[in-house]
């Protein structure tokens, strides 16, 4: 997409296809995808020749449900392809499983070679190597089902879908699922990693949604994960990602839901102190669960404009909760009743660029919280402009405190209930590979200065868990994890004791 931006009303008259929204899914798929290369199992990596007998020991396995691809092909093109350029890689082949006994043969053929792969749903992950590789590609696409059940209040999703045709297939029953709150997000890395969305007031993270998962594990055997048949992988696959095989089928609760309220609304830069004073008061005052912002202050073309999308579970919000937002003079406004796809699909998220996300994590946005965010966004906007800065984003998102407390069993992620700690998500889009190590520097030194800024103002965040979601891949697993790490680590020693998936990209237990 070419951007011809030289005003902010032409900002404006495009910002539904502009917004630096948070992706939430990060992953890279029903692996979890989520590092920068595998902690183990690449000694010895098969070479392109080796590579290249794997792929075709696949084609030979698999059955016509499935199929491989070689460069050339525009399948093979799509499944490398990944929301950032940055997170693509040249596999010697890219397969698509269509059954999961397909995934299985698949999964025992690479371990068996020790060949690196990776595991792909949605692609939106933005570090290099969770759901990429220059080995053998998995892509999830023909995963793409959703199945009802009524009895149960549940629905089964695969996990090549994203969040935007899994809303769209349950629209004409009436019903929504916890999951991504903006447009293009993959459900499976998205899932598996945590999940902030509309609902997590009322609900908590998606994962607090899932009632069972159906796992292909790393010896190939596939299982019905709940917390009665498998409670250990149940807990870990609650955040921890792709450490305990891929999943070929996502159960969660459905929730009866008609029209929705809300949208988008954005302002110009003259608009910031109403618009500070506006956020500050909404994280401190709005106690209606079904009330909720994602205030992105975002960075474009020399300009800093605040693109504000408002969500109300039903199809009037109450008087007040909005009211200041709504009063203050904006360059864009697309609000009104609506179905919750619309209200999804309002915030579009573009692709096409290099990019990394980052998180700080903090306990409350005041007024001094948000104005660091602000002065952060307009210092790294303006310092990284000659870089080939594309977007330079920030995410405010207010959460009630008890956001953690819903889950009925525990879970990888978050390693505590309480404190209800909140994300701010950063988010950075360029143009050129050669700035990727300037851009990588700037969110880690960002973060840092707004996790200090909160500490200077009393916030005790020194430790507080990092979102897997947003996360660099160098995040120790210690910020993320805390006191679950020795528990996941075991559950992985007994679930893969050859390390089949050390051979994918990913955070590994």
């Amino acid at each position: 997409m070419v951007w011809k931006i030289s005003t902010v009303v032409a900002l404006a008259t495009l910002l539904p296809s502009t917004l630096g929204y948070p992706s939430d899914d990060k992953t890279g798929g029903p692996s979890g995808g989520k590092s920068g290369g595998p902690s183990g199992g690449k000694t010895g990596t098969p070479s392109n020749g080796n590579l290249q007998q794997v792929c075709a020991s696949i084609q030979h396995a698999i059955s016509s449900a499935s199929a491989v691809f070689y460069p050339g092909s525009a399948n093979y093109t799509a499944d490398n392809a990944h929301w950032v350029t940055s997170s693509n890689q040249i596999s010697a082949c890219t397969v698509e499983p269509g059954s999961t006994a397909d995934v299985s043969k698949i999964l025992q053929l690479v371990g068996a070679a020790r060949a690196p792969f990776a595991v792909k749903g949605g692609g939106h992950t933005t570090n290099v190597g969770f759901s990429s590789t220059t080995g053998v590609q998995i892509s999830m696409r023909r995963f793409s089902n959703v199945t009802v059940n009524n009895a149960t209040q549940t629905a089964d999703i695969g996990p090549g879908m994203i969040w935007d045709d899994v809303y769209a297939a349950l629209e004409p029953y009436g019903l929504i699922v916890a999951g991504g709150r903006v447009s293009g997000i993959g459900m499976a890395g998205f899932t598996l990693g945590g999940g902030y969305n509309w609902l997590t007031n009322q609900v908590g993270l998606t994962l607090d949604t899932v009632t069972g998962y159906e796992l292909v594990r790393p010896n190939g055997s596939i299982v019905s994960v709940t917390a009665e048949t498998e409670p250990d992988l149940f807990f870990g696959l609650k955040g921890g990602f792709n450490n305990y095989g891929i999943v070929t089928r996502f159960t969660l609760k459905t929730f009866a839901r008609g029209q929705v309220w809300g949208g988008v609304i954005a302002y110009a830069s003259d608009q910031l102190p109403a618009v500070q004073a506006a956020i500050a008061n909404f994280a401190k005052n709005s106690t209606d669960p079904k009330a909720q912002i994602i205030a992105a202050c975002n960075f474009m073309n020399g300009s800093l404009q605040v693109d504000n999308i408002m969500f109300y579970d039903g199809p009037t919000p109450p008087p007040g909760i909005f009211d200041e937002f709504l009063n203050i003079t904006n360059v864009f406004k697309d609000i009104s009743t609506r179905s919750y796809l619309s209200l999804v699909q309002s915030a579009n998220v573009p692709a096409g660029a290099r990019g990394a996300f980052h998180v700080a994590t903090i306990l409350d946005f005041t007024p001094t919280t948000i104005a660091a965010v602000l002065n952060e966004t307009t210092f790294w906007g303006n310092k990284l402009a000659n870089d080939g800065a594309f977007l330079v984003s920030y995410n405010i998102e207010p959460f009630l405190s008890n956001i953690y407390q819903h889950g009925l069993t525990p879970a990888a992620y978050p390693p505590a209930t309480s404190p209800g700690y909140l994300p701010i998500n950063l988010n950075f889009a360029w143009t050129p590979a050669s700035s990727d190590a300037t851009f990588i520097s700037a969110l880690k030194t960002s973060a840092q200065q707004l996790t200090s800024v909160a500490l200077k103002a009393g916030q005790a965040v020194e430790q507080a868990p990092l979102y897997t979601n947003y996360a660099l891949s160098d995040t120790p697993l210690e910020r993320m994890y805390g006191d679950n790490l020795p528990r996941l680590k075991a559950i992985k020693a007994e679930v893969d004791p050859k390390n089949v998936m050390g051979l994918a990209g990913g955070w590994k237990f």
